[in-house]
């Protein structure tokens, strides 16, 4: 079973992005946070799959965030899903180790599905959401 954090600070976007999830993926487990710190302690309890990761949070940025998931969790699937789609982000958050950059006003909730069918197909799908 698959295990999806959601590391996004805004509570709005990252409640509507647990409920497309957990719609689509009844039986995977997702886990949320809106801060950077208890991300990276969510990570070392968790050890998921897939992260999904705002860029601007509270704590430690995504982007240095990612960085460390990656050195000590090299198979941790790395989604920025950040409201900033700027070219340079796009770069950085590749420099820094995201397997995956999508832009919160432009991309879809399917393509948001498409990335976690690449890691899990849906045959696998449970949702343990908890905040």
């Amino acid at each position: 079973m698959a295990t999806i954090l959601i590391v996004e600070d805004n509570a709005s976007f990252r409640h509507s992005l647990v409920s497309l999830l957990s719609q689509r993926f009844p039986s995977m487990t997702i886990v949320e946070t809106a801060d950077g710190n208890e991300a990276l302690q969510k990570v070392h309890v968790l050890a998921p799959d897939l992260v999904f990761m705002d860029i601007r949070l509270p704590g430690e940025n995504g982007l240095e965030l990612t960085r460390r998931i990656k050195e000590e969790h090299p198979k941790t699937i790395i989604v920025i899903l950040t409201s900033h789609n700027l070219q340079e982000y796009r770069e950085a958050a590749y420099r820094y180790g995201a397997s995956h950059f999508l832009a919160k006003g432009t991309s879809s909730g399917e393509e948001i599905v498409r990335v976690v069918e690449s890691i899990a197909p849906a045959s696998n799908a449970s949702v343990d959401c908890t905040d």
